[in-house]
């Protein structure tokens, strides 16, 4: 049996040997990362060690990495805090995680290739002179658009605002730099870059106050309260470090990536690929079958032993109309038939060719009326 191909990356990344090896020899260890004697001082030891490896993936110092239990908690505590006493703006593509931290934020607009429309944010600021905060990811989730995170951050400055920067989906396919960025606060998730899951962390800038979420014994310099999780702090800093070195390799994927967009349209011409004329991620893409259901689709090429998805994958397994794609201003069919294709570093030519055998048994079937709950699919030649 042909084993099944995972492409679904930016779901979550699968944990390369080293990663595994670090955690598990922590989960050997006993220490508490708190505690003043050998065992505790090994224990900070390890964390310490992590944060310099994930403060070296962003260019960052070590003193401004804070470790969280995920992006979402990162994001949280950068809008609970920086977000005190301002109005906050955020771009229309957020994640949830953002998006509900800051119920009362004015939406920022994207264009139809998913990028923010910095005319808009500019007007936005001008309009009001009360402080602000702006949010905006550096790369979208669902269509792997990249953002201009460093020019929005520059007219965010000129008018006295902070920016918090959510580079979850970016870290590990992109070049980051914290300083060049120009933000103030900016999160990471671990699993997103091969790390464990349930570890994360928010880079705070050396001028940004921020309250806490969480109180108690004063960990993390008393940003964030709570016994360190030393096995996955641990392994993110391996995967963080891992994630420099193999980042020439991820880029690589672009060519991969184009080749299979291409090999799927040659199948489905009627398919269209979301975001195409946008920089976007090197591993990823947003492709539509109008008429036919994302879920339709999940299910369908699940059973043909490809897993992918369709949006976001932090929604509890729910399949809904993407607000991403809804804030480019794509038309109804294309949001509701989108789904998502992510590779990673197990991907190879072999996989590629066990999609397309998937996506053509999935076309073939959705021309013939196979599936109950599909609309009106234009049938094109192959």
């Amino acid at each position: 049996m042909t084993r099944p191909v995972y492409l679904d990356y930016n779901a979550t990344v699968p944990l390369k040997q080293p990663v595994i090896e670090a955690m598990a020899a922590a989960l050997a260890e006993c220490g508490n990362a708190s505690s003043v004697h050998r065992f505790g001082r090994l224990a900070r030891r390890a964390v310490e060690t992590a944060r310099e490896d994930v403060a070296a993936l962003v260019g960052a110092a070590p003193r401004q990495v804070v470790f969280t239990g995920g992006g979402t908690e990162a994001n949280n505590l950068a809008i609970a805090a920086a977000g005190a006493g301002r109005r906050v703006l955020v771009s229309a593509i957020e994640h949830d995680s953002v998006l509900k931290a800051a119920t009362e934020a004015a939406l920022i607009p994207v264009g139809p290739q998913g990028v923010i429309d910095l005319a808009a944010l500019q007007a936005m600021l001008e309009r009001d002179p009360r402080p602000a905060l702006v949010c905006l990811m550096l790369a979208n989730n669902e269509t792997g658009v990249i953002q201009p995170v460093a020019q929005a951050a520059a007219l965010a400055r000129a008018h006295g605002a902070l920016v918090h920067c959510d580079a979850v989906q970016a870290a590990g396919k992109l070049a980051l730099d914290f300083v060049q960025l120009g933000v103030d606060t900016l999160a990471l998730s671990a699993h997103k870059l091969g790390g464990p899951q349930g570890v994360g962390a928010l880079v705070i800038g050396d001028s940004v106050e921020l309250r806490p979420l969480l109180m108690g014994g004063g960990q993390e310099r008393g940003w964030r309260a709570g016994t360190e999780n030393v096995p996955a702090i641990r392994g993110f800093g391996v995967a963080a470090r891992l994630a420099v070195q193999d980042l020439p390799a991820v880029l690589a994927l672009a060519a991969l990536r184009d080749h299979m967009e291409e090999r799927l349209l040659r199948t489905a011409p009627e398919a269209v690929v979301l975001a195409s004329g946008a920089g976007r991620l090197p591993n990823t893409t947003c492709i539509a079958l109008p008429g036919l259901p994302a879920e339709t689709q999940v299910m369908a090429l699940d059973l043909g032993g490809v897993a992918v998805s369709a949006g976001s994958a932090c929604s509890s397994g729910k399949v809904r109309p993407s607000h991403v794609l809804r804030a480019m201003g794509a038309d109804a069919a294309l949001v509701a038939g989108a789904i998502r294709i992510s590779l990673g570093w197990r991907t190879n030519e072999q996989d590629i060719d066990h999609l397309l055998d998937a996506w053509t048994t999935l076309v073939a079937r959705a021309r013939s009326h196979q599936y109950p709950d599909r609309a009106t699919v234009p049938v094109s030649a192959a």
